[in-house]
């Protein structure tokens, strides 16, 4: 068996097990620890993180999947699992626990979630690091506008001595139709000996129809070949359009 068609079985391993533990959970009683578990399955044809293609330029279909928990005081726990491609051949899967509160500063309107985010690739555990992501919003009608800062807390994919911080504003609109505009602008700040940070966006749509999300998204990214730490490899950081298919339960 070829290494893609290696990786391929992998995606619809990795869908397998998600989707049954999604159905699992929606089968056991939907209070658990005075809060409710929720799942949320997705294919689709790239995972760009911060517009890099953690697929090696798309090389191999997307399968990812989220278990979680939230209660009704806001705080939430989960892990998130994807397939994904790199250089490294032992980087095949990344699994991400996460724990976090999400909420409102009084009656202003503004919302919050602090999240704590770990990247854990078993067989790859030198490329392990967490993050801790800060948000906070402000909804305009059917618009919504979010700041995010997510500095890392230990060293940036397991880099010794490199230290990451990722900027970010979330605009979004959702129509009367049901159809959902969002987007992203970002800069992806890294400090450290030789590291060197990039900017990166996407625009895309989404709508619900038959009890699945679509979602088509255009990705990009100010990447070039003088780039210190991906010069060699700017390809996953190609513009691209990514289609997506989702289901939540």
């Amino acid at each position: 068996m070829n290494i893609r068609k290696t990786q391929l079985a992998q995606s619809i391993l990795l869908g397998s097990l998600i989707l049954s533990a999604t159905s699992f959970a929606n089968a056991a009683d939907d209070n658990v620890f005075d809060g409710a578990i929720s799942g949320k399955l997705t294919f689709a044809s790239d995972y760009v993180f911060r517009g890099e293609s953690e697929t090696m330029d798309a090389e191999v279909p997307v399968v990812q999947g989220t278990l979680g928990w939230g209660n009704d005081l806001g705080w939430y726990a989960g892990v998130f699992a994807s397939n994904i491609k790199f250089a490294d051949p032992n980087l095949e899967i990344v699994t991400a626990p996460y724990i976090g509160k999400a909420g409102e500063f009084g009656d202003s309107g503004i919302s919050y979630d602090v999240m704590v985010f770990s990247y854990l690739y078993p067989g790859a555990s030198y490329s392990n690091y967490t993050e801790l992501w800060i948000k906070v919003g402000k909804q305009f009608g059917h618009a919504n506008v979010q700041l995010e800062v997510t500095p890392t807390i230990d060293d940036w994919f397991g880099v010794e001595g490199w230290q990451g911080v990722n900027y970010a504003v979330h605009p979004s609109y959702q129509f009367d139709n049901g159809l959902h505009v969002s987007a992203s602008i970002g800069y992806q700040d890294l400090d450290g000996n030789g590291a060197e940070g990039w900017g990166h966006w996407n625009l895309g749509v989404s709508k619900a129809y038959a009890g699945l999300n679509f979602d088509v998204r255009y990705h990009g990214s100010t990447m070039d070949s003088d780039h210190k730490v991906y010069g060699t490899q700017t390809k996953i950081f190609d513009d691209r359009v990514v289609v997506g298919i989702s289901k939540s339960f």
